[in-house]
């Protein structure tokens, strides 16, 4: 690293480093704040899908059934509407599941098997779940993804710019203070020589021969 020996370069270094050491803390809670939050959504993907994968084996029992209306079926478990949100995290907004809205189960319980009633329900609970699970892996991958550019700030912040800018301050440190030193001496010598000067002008001529 190239830097100017010089007062104003060491007031350049010492600004940035108070920057840096500043805003440090901030990324260091960011990332504790990213981990967090990644866990807990990783918590509830798993749970998701447990829940869905027990349904779904639930809902196979009855796979033999579904043929015999599937066409009616599909039309009552065909999402209306899917409702998500933003939550910010960090800085970072994550997209959130909030429900899926299907169409009114408009059939005459007497003409339908008594089945398609928990069947339809089974399968609109599925849908709703992978959907669900769905926007928890995209909002997993986004946290990730920052959670990374955020552990690389924090990495350059700590392991680079910091050591850097203090190495940078303590060898201008020590060149002013030797030219500061070096400048002491050389003043002691002149003012040594224009006082044997001023005394050698002062004694009468031929004294001390």
């Amino acid at each position: 690293m190239k830097i100017k020996l010089t007062k104003g370069e060491l007031k350049r270094q010492r600004d940035a480093l108070r920057q840096y050491e500043r805003y440090l803390p901030t990324l260091q809670l960011k990332k504790q704040q990213l981990q967090l939050e990644i866990l807990q959504q990783l918590v509830a993907l798993t749970e998701k899908k447990g829940l869905a994968g027990r349904k779904k084996e639930t809902v196979l029992a009855w796979a033999g059934l579904f043929s015999e209306d599937s066409g009616r079926i599909k039309q009552w478990i065909s999402p209306l509407n899917i409702a998500t949100r933003e939550k910010n995290v960090a800085g970072v907004n994550v997209p959130v599941f909030e429900k899926m809205d299907f169409p009114e189960s408009d059939y005459d319980l007497f003409e339908v098997p008594l089945w398609v009633d928990y069947a339809v329900d089974a399968l609109r609970q599925i849908i709703a779940l992978d959907k669900e699970i769905e926007v928890l892996e995209k909002g997993i991958a986004i946290l990730k993804h920052e959670l990374r550019i955020t552990t690389q700030r924090v990495n350059l912040f700590e392991k680079v710019k910091i050591p850097e800018t203090k190495e940078a301050i303590r060898v201008i440190k020590i060149y002013i203070g030797d030219q500061m030193s070096n400048a002491v001496g050389r003043s002691k010598i002149a003012k040594r020589k224009i006082e044997e000067t001023i005394l050698e002008a002062c004694l009468p001529a031929g004294r001390g021969r």
